[in-house]
């Protein structure tokens, strides 16, 4: 039902803090862990810093989280909103873990009836493709965005040249917890998930799910037209998310890049037919009076 790609690059950077997990089928990959779990698909990516520890720690254990949850065959969004909460406080108590090692989080989880739901806690972005046009599905969680900054202040947090409290550059993130300070405290960095849901149409073609070194360099809009294209010409997600990875290369991008491209359909897009307009146009008397009063004027 679900095919996806994905392709990673450290980019400039020294070292590849990313991770991302792709899972089309997911009662395969859950097996007898899933609490009856639906047929459906699971998507994530992980940007760490301060080190890959705490990225590479949710990749492997948000997913697990969910199943897991006692609300997963009830209530979707409070087991995802609970399995980053569980993910978060887990490496505030992983000793092996660095605890200035911090991650974002956005997950992507497609249930029966075509519902699709998005967390996102960071600044990494899922973004559809509906027909040709880009439909943002999370928001970037910058320290300076309004509501961002309204929350951080509120809670005495500071901004500091766009980074919060003169750290991070960005207002949610799982771990950190030199920052964050004991656990259940009421914190400036949040792990508090935004999430969306939607109910996939048959004009819905694609998800786009990357980190911040891709759309620092490119927009939504951008990377769903190119996508798009690839997918008209091979219908290859792997070779199309490969694509996207290779232009941001090439403008420069300053970040580690990870990239999956999810396909809801086994067909390429189809050609967008622009209908064609069968009215006739034409002038009234008055109109042509009075162009022609202004040539002869002229």
């Amino acid at each position: 039902m679900f095919r996806s790609g994905s392709c990673s690059d450290k980019g400039p950077k020294q070292f590849m803090e990313d991770e991302f997990i792709c899972v089309d089928d997911l009662q395969g990959h859950l097996g007898s862990a899933a609490n009856a779990s639906p047929p459906g698909a699971f998507y994530g990516v992980f940007d760490g810093h301060g080190g890959v520890d705490a990225a590479l720690f949710a990749r492997k254990n948000m997913l697990k989280f969910i199943a897991e949850d006692q609300n997963f065959t009830t209530s979707r969004k409070k087991a995802i909103r609970s399995a980053f909460v569980k993910t978060d406080h887990a490496l505030a108590d992983a000793l092996s873990l660095d605890r200035t090692s911090g991650t974002t989080a956005l997950a992507a989880l497609i249930l029966e009836r075509w519902t699709m739901l998005i967390a996102n806690a960071g600044d990494s972005r899922a973004v559809l493709g509906k027909r040709g046009r880009a439909i943002e599905l999370s928001k970037d969680h910058k320290p300076n965005t309004t509501s961002e900054r309204l929350r951080i202040e509120k809670l005495g947090g500071v901004i500091y040249d766009g980074y919060l409290n003169g750290q991070l550059s960005v207002a949610r993130a799982l771990g950190d917890w030199h920052i964050k300070g004991a656990k259940g405290s009421k914190c400036p960095l949040s792990c508090e998930p935004e999430l969306e849901e939607i109910v996939l149409t048959e004009e819905d073609e694609f998800l786009i799910m990357g980190c911040d070194g891709l759309w620092d360099v490119m927009s939504s809009q951008c990377a769903v037209t190119m996508v798009r294209k690839e997918l008209m010409s091979h219908n290859d997600p792997e070779r199309s998310s490969r694509a996207l990875v290779k232009e941001a290369l090439q403008r420069n991008t300053c970040d580690n890049l990870t990239v999956l491209v999810v396909c809801f359909s086994p067909e390429p897009p189809p050609k967008i037919e622009i209908p064609r307009s069968h009215k006739r146009r034409s002038i009234s008397a008055e109109g042509l009076d009075l162009l022609k009063g202004v040539l002869n004027n002229d």
